[in-house]
Formats: C-alpha cells, sequence, structure tokens
C-alpha cells in the first residue's frame, strides 16, 4: 500500500525479506514501537500470501481499542489511502485527532518477549562484555526488540549484528539520533545495506557529519558515496583523495572536484 510513510523496517517487510518468524511477530502487534509502523505493518500483513499470519494481523486490528484508532485516522500525518483502508472495513476517523504521539496502539507482546524499556535499561556500570553475550544468547526476533526499543549501548552492538534484519531495526527505533547515526556512518563493521540505508535518508544525510562520514568510509557503497561528493568541504575532499583505503572511482571523483574548485 503506497502511504508515503516509510522506515527501514518497513521497506524491508515490503521486499518479502522477512522470516516466518518475524511476521508473525509483527501481526500480532508485539514487534514495531511507533503506532505509524505498527498499523502500516499490520496493513501490509492482512495481504500475507500465508492465511496464518493474515488471521493474526486481521485479529491484532479487530483487539486495537476502537477510539485509538479512530484517533489515529484523524491525525494528519495518516495517508487518505489508509484511512481508505480502514474506511472499508467500517472504521472512520474521528472529529478529534489523538496526540501526536510514537507509542504503538497496542502492545501485544508475550511473555516469551524480552523485556526493553527504562525500567529494563542496562545500568551504566554493567560490563559491555555482559551485555553483548545477552544480546548474542537472544532469538533473532527477541534481538530486534531490543534493537527497536532498547539502550544506546545495545543499538551500538546490535547495529553490527550479523542479521541484516536486526541491524535494519536499529535504524528503525525512535529512539536512535543523529549523533549515533554520525557514529553508525563512520564504521568499518556494520553491513553494506546499513551504510546505503543511511546514505539514501534524505533527512539524515542532511547533516553534514552523516554525510561526511558516509563518503569517508571506504565501507560505504561507491554509489552512495559518489553522491555526497558534491557537498563536501575541500577538507574531506583532501582526505579522501590521500586515503588509500578509499575505492577508487571516488577518489577520481573528489580529485576532478579539487582541480575544478581551484580553477573557479
Amino acid at each position: 500500500m503506497g502511504t508515503g510513510f516509510r522506515t527501514p523496517l518497513l521497506d524491508t517487510f515490503r521486499r518479502g525479506e522477512v522470516s516466518r518468524e518475524i511476521k508473525m511477530l509483527a501481526a500480532r502487534g508485539a514487534l514495531a514501537p511507533r503506532a505509524h509502523e505498527q498499523v502500516m505493518l499490520l496493513v501490509e500483513l492482512v495481504a500475507d500470501p500465508e492465511p496464518e499470519i493474515r488471521l493474526v494481523a486481521e485479529e491484532t486490528i479487530a483487539a486495537i481499542p476502537r477510539q485509538a484508532l479512530e484517533g489515529f485516522l484523524a491525525r494528519s500525518d495518516a495517508s487518505a489511502t489508509l484511512r481508505e483502508f480502514f474506511a472499508a472495513r467500517g472504521i472512520q476517523s474521528a472529529a478529534i485527532p489523538a496526540a501526536d504521539s510514537d507509542e504503538p496502539l497496542i502492545d501485544r507482546s508475550g511473555p516469551e518477549d524480552p523485556q526493553v524499556g527504562p525500567e529494563a535499561s542496562v545500568p551504566e556500570a554493567a560490563d559491555k562484555q555482559g551485555t553483548l553475550q545477552r544480546l548474542t544468547s537472544m532469538t533473532v526476533a527477541a534481538r530486534m526488540k531490543v534493537a527497536l526499543k532498547g539502550t544506546r549501548e545495545e543499538r551500538a552492538i546490535l547495529i553490527r549484528d550479523p542479521n541484516r534484519m536486526v541491524s535494519v531495526s536499529v535504524l528503525s527505533s525512535p529512539k536512535v539520533n543523529e549523533s549515533e547515526l554520525e557514529g553508525f556512518a563512520k564504521m568499518a563493521n556494520v553491513s553494506d545495506e546499513v551504510l546505503r540505508i543511511i546514505g539514501h535518508t534524505r533527512a539524515w544525510v542532511k547533516n553534514y557529519g552523516i554525510a561526511s562520514a558516509l563518503a569517508r568510509n571506504p565501507k560505504t557503497p561507491v554509489a552512495v558515496a559518489l553522491n555526497l561528493v558534491q557537498r563536501l568541504k575541500e577538507r574531506d575532499r583532501k582526505l579522501i583523495s590521500l586515503d588509500r583505503n578509499a575505492q577508487e572511482p571516488l577518489k577520481i571523483a573528489v580529485r576532478k572536484r579539487l582541480i575544478k574548485g581551484n580553477k573557479e
């Protein structure tokens, strides 16, 4: 469904790159941390090829408190397409929109789901190795939930998770900020997909620190880095031109910009 609302996690679902276990978690309303993302995942999953997933998603939609859903549909950020979807199910927008809150409309986390949030955050004095071991022992679905709702320390670990669904979930967390994103953009041990998503998110690369970190990271897909060359300051272009690890097409592009700048 084309609503204009996108997150890295939603895009992964729309491309069909999600396991049955993760789909079922989202279908029962236990995955997305934001109301908009939760509703959109449910809308996607009621059209899933697997009957059981469709049924669970429909049951979750039916379980959302009617007043909360109607208030959400009245919000200015709820698309006309989304309103039409629910109107076909007899659910109309409320006269008064709900407050612009990111809280999910329904939380159906089960006892097997990890408890994350401020009340379960790792203490500051906790051993980072202990946090790593705890996360490593979790299932993929559990790590995704922590990536979406956990602490900054947990996100810093999970952004490097070998499972792409987990690292993408970090980028969909409502808690992630530009300072963290700049740190991720500098990492040489994250997946190409993480760097590609950051580079293709216009709101993020407007931040010069993020854009320059991506361009200077040898792990960044060359097409993403090339798109950022024009925005770079001369100092950063010079650093790339002298970097032995920089990809050759990128070095050629920055040298051309440097020569052009000297002539102007």
